[in-house]
């Protein structure tokens, strides 16, 4: 059974256009443990949403893992690792920060309880309530 997980970009940085510009993207540059052994537990198919931070704050789109951890060059490959993901879709409707907040079935939602935290899991309970509030 595949794994849910909510990542976090900059949309001004890397956002949801730039990965469906490029079909396939490299996550990188993740420099926080937590987040980093989030990464190390991804498999292959599992499904994760595409949060823009900064701007926006909101749940946009869906994406997939297309290749498990391989060290990240970018930084400190001995301590930091990429995965790299293919976008599924886009979602009706963005589910922005504000509501996630007010749903009582999120509140424990990894990054509500851990704002820095930008590679966070999510039960299969949290990504259906996502899901309904983006109206899927």
């Amino acid at each position: 059974m595949p794994q849910y997980w909510l990542m976090k970009s900059e949309p001004d940085e890397y956002g949801w256009d730039d990965l469906i510009a490029e079909g396939e993207g490299t996550w990188d540059g993740v420099k926080n443990a937590q987040a980093s052994n989030n990464m190390k537990a991804m498999n292959k198919g599992d499904q994760v949403f595409f949060y823009h931070s900064r701007q926006g704050l909101e749940v946009v789109g869906i994406m997939e893992v297309s290749e498990e951890h391989s060290p990240d060059v970018t930084t400190d490959p001995e301590r930091w690792v990429v995965v790299k993901v293919k976008p599924v879709r886009k979602l009706d409707k963005p589910v922005p920060l504000k509501e996630m907040k007010q749903n009582p079935e999120l509140k424990d939602l990894a990054i509500l309880r851990q704002t820095r935290l930008s590679v966070a899991p999510v039960t299969a309970s949290e990504w259906a309530a996502i899901l309904s509030m983006a109206g899927e």
